[in-house]
């Protein structure tokens, strides 16, 4: 991208990976919503690209080269690729909470580019190999498997929990995936897109709501867990009044309001736990284990393939249609 709107194919050296990184020929990069931010609008909350910026964070791979001290892969393996890399040192990353560290070089972040390329360098210690009957494609969804992974940890969801998903995008249908493996008995999804629904109950939702026909259905459901995905301030105030006394909410859908209003005073009366989540943590073997097992069909989730020539295609085809749920980019096509 060389600036919000446009996007160039560049040809650039073949980078070197340099100690404890691998050189990777790329193999599948998911479209995300950030990189159609990017592509857009240009910036994300308070974080804006000012200059030209490689997109794509979701990514699998082939390792095609060792840097030096790098001897847990070898060449050939096929790896999904963890997009973020900490520093390891700071507070948060000390307490096991990477995610959240100031210092994180993530793929596509500014200044950082991105996987929408034949070749990237990344370090060996965020590489995973995938087992051979895992598809490129699904290696690339790890990372929005983590995030569904991510969510329902911190929504500790138990054996029996009534769950609530706000949000039938690529992220609530896997957090409506990973709910019912976690246990979930009942896993209601809503959107105010009817046409998504569907896919919804394909990823193990046990209901569908239409949230501008039945929204107000839900103040009654008493669940146990909302998580909330869509990034609608309505959703999650409607989400929150869903939820019984002393239930737990997490926010996972990121805003365009910074300064959004809450029903806090329902929040008090109930005691609901209300949390956020900021990608995750440690979540990729567990996320290479589902996919491995089948537990989430990650590429029923594939709604297209689109070449590094058709990137531009790839980042608007939500906008043309409802049900492109997740195009892939494949860069050696």
């Amino acid at each position: 991208m060389v600036r919000p709107g446009l996007i160039e194919l560049e040809e650039r050296p073949v980078p070197v990976p340099g100690p404890g990184q691998v050189l990777v020929e790329v193999s599948a990069v998911g479209v995300c919503g950030s990189d159609v931010h990017w592509f857009t609008e240009g910036r994300i909350g308070e974080l804006a690209v000012d200059g030209p910026l490689v997109l794509g964070h979701e990514a699998s791979g082939v390792v095609r080269a060792l840097g030096p001290g790098a001897d847990r892969l070898k060449v050939g393996d096929r790896i999904a690729m963890e997009p973020g890399i900490p520093c390891g040192r700071c507070r948060a990353c000390r307490h096991g909470q990477y995610n959240l560290c100031p210092h994180i070089r993530f793929f596509a972040t500014p200044p950082v580019d991105g996987a929408f390329a034949r070749y990237v360098v990344h370090e060996e210690d965020f590489c995973y190999v995938l087992p051979d009957h895992v598809s490129d494609d699904a290696g690339a969804l790890l990372e929005p498997l983590s995030v569904g992974i991510w969510s329902t940890w911190k929504a500790h969801i138990a054996v029996g929990d009534r769950v609530l998903v706000t949000g039938a995008g690529p992220i609530g249908l896997v957090v409506a995936a990973v709910a019912r493996a976690a246990g979930a008995q009942e896993v209601v999804v809503t959107d105010t897109q009817a046409v998504r629904l569907p896919s919804a109950t394909k990823m193990g939702a046990t209901a569908v709501v239409d949230a501008l026909k039945d929204g107000d259905s839900l103040a009654d459901m008493g669940a146990d867990v909302l998580i909330e995905c869509s990034g609608s301030m309505q959703a999650l105030e409607t989400g929150i009044r869903a939820l019984r006394g002393g239930a737990r909410a997490v926010v996972v859908g990121m805003s365009a309001e910074s300064h959004p209003r809450l029903p806090l005073a329902l929040v008090q009366w109930r005691e609901i736990e209300l949390t956020g989540t900021f990608r995750y943590a440690n979540t990729y073997p567990t996320a290479v284990a589902m996919a491995s097992a089948g537990t989430v069909p990650l590429d029923d989730l594939v709604t297209g393939h689109y070449s590094l020539a058709q990137v531009e295609e790839a980042l608007t085809a939500g906008q043309r249609d409802p049900l492109a749920v997740k195009p892939v980019v494949l860069p050696g096509s």
